[in-house]
Order: C-alpha cells, then structure tokens, then sequence
C-alpha cells in the first residue's frame, strides 16, 4: 500500500507547519505539497494529484470555496477536506455544494485530523453529524421534480443499497455488517459509485443523490 499523499493549503505558515508535522508522523500519511493561498492551492493540486487536499476557507486571492470548486472541476478524484475557524452553515453549504468531502475546525486535535484523513481515504464520512439533517434539508430536491436519470440506469442495485446504508451515516464496517460483505468490498462498491458519479467522497456521493432524488427523506436518520 502506498502512503496517502496530501496537499496542504492555509495562509498562515505555523498553521501549515504544525498541520505538516501532526500528519508526517503517521508512517502512512505524506504531506507533497503546501499552498499559501487559493491560487496556489489549485496549481499545487493539479500538479501533484494528491489524494486529499486540506483546505482553509479564508485565503489569499482565491478562497477555499473557490479554490475546492476549481479542484474538484480539474481533479474529480482528489478529496478536499475543510480545516477552518469559520462554522457557519452558510460556509458549510457553500463548501459542500462545491464538492468538499468533509468539514472540520482548527480546534480538532492532532489525532481527530488524522483519522478524519484516513476516514476520507477509505470512504468514510466526516461531516458532523449535527450538519447531517441540514444538509438533507438543503439538498433534497423540492417535490415533484424531474429526475434526470433513475438510479437504476446509473448505479446497480447493490451500489444503491451501498450508497442508502452510507446517507444513514453507517460506517463501512457496519454496512458490510448488515450486508454481510467484507469492509473490503463495501470499499470497493464505494470505489465504484466514486467513479460513476465522478466524485471523490462519500460526502460528496450522498449530496448528489439527494440532488438527483434517488435517496428519500426516510434514508436519512
């Protein structure tokens, strides 16, 4: 297994520093690039082709909403994880309606970071799970609207079933329990969905369900 390769982007450099130094001490994890502002940010992602970007909201020149919209249109695989001060729900809906994969504050401790890293590698979720409902009310389309495509004609039946135990916010362990699959496999399907979607998270997977219509009110806890 290679190392997970990760892009950090922050205008304040202790602040990349510090976030570097948590994550190079996990033999897995492998810091290629550092960003000082947006701009900077989406040339270095582009170029380097990280697994996940860490992303700041206020920076220089182009800001991480803008920069994780850029990202996400040039690199649909690379997973932009938000590390910021700001919680406000506007900024929440505006980075996941960008593509963001999950959303964390700068009051986290060292190892709550790296597991929300791993977390995203492996197709978890890290959104908090106060977000969760609102995230559904904000996404889930108004009754009565067309749906482009059925889910059927995308995802198979079983990538469906993958993709509603995923909105429930099981982790894959556990819907490899209720399927009776292996986590390896339930990563697999995500890997899958990931592609067909033409995203780079679960998050990211879920928000474009709720889009589409495919995923009821009744899936989300």
């Amino acid at each position: 297994m290679g190392k997970i390769k990760i892009l950090i982007a922050d205008d304040h450099a202790v602040v990349r520093e510090g976030t570097r130094q948590i994550l190079e001490q996990e033999q897995d994890l492998e810091v290629v690039a550092e960003a000082g502002n947006g701009e900077e940010a989406v040339e270095l992602a582009t170029r380097f082709k990280p697994d996940i970007a860490i992303i700041d909201i206020a920076m220089p020149k182009v800001d991480g909403i803008e920069a994780t919209r850029q990202i996400k249109a040039l690199c649909p695989a690379i997973a932009v994880l938000i590390l910021t001060a700001y919680d406000d729900d506007q900024f929440i809906f505006s980075l996941l309606e960008a593509g963001a994969a999950g959303y964390l504050l700068k009051s986290v401790h060292g190892r709550e970071l790296v597991d929300a890293v791993r977390a995203v590698y492996a197709g978890e979720s890290v959104l908090h799970p106060s977000i969760a409902r609102k995230v559904l009310d904000r996404f889930v389309p108004t009754a009565g609207k067309p749906r482009e495509e059925e889910p059927q004609e995308v995802l198979s039946e079983r990538e469906m079933e993958v993709l509603r135990l995923a909105t429930k916010g099981l982790s894959n362990k556990e819907i490899a329990e209720e399927l009776r699959l292996s986590t390896r496999t339930v990563q697999g399907h995500l890997g899958h969905i990931f592609n067909k979607l033409n995203v780079g998270s679960r998050t990211e997977a879920v928000v474009c369900a709720l889009k589409e219509g495919w995923i009821a009110l009744d899936d989300v806890p």
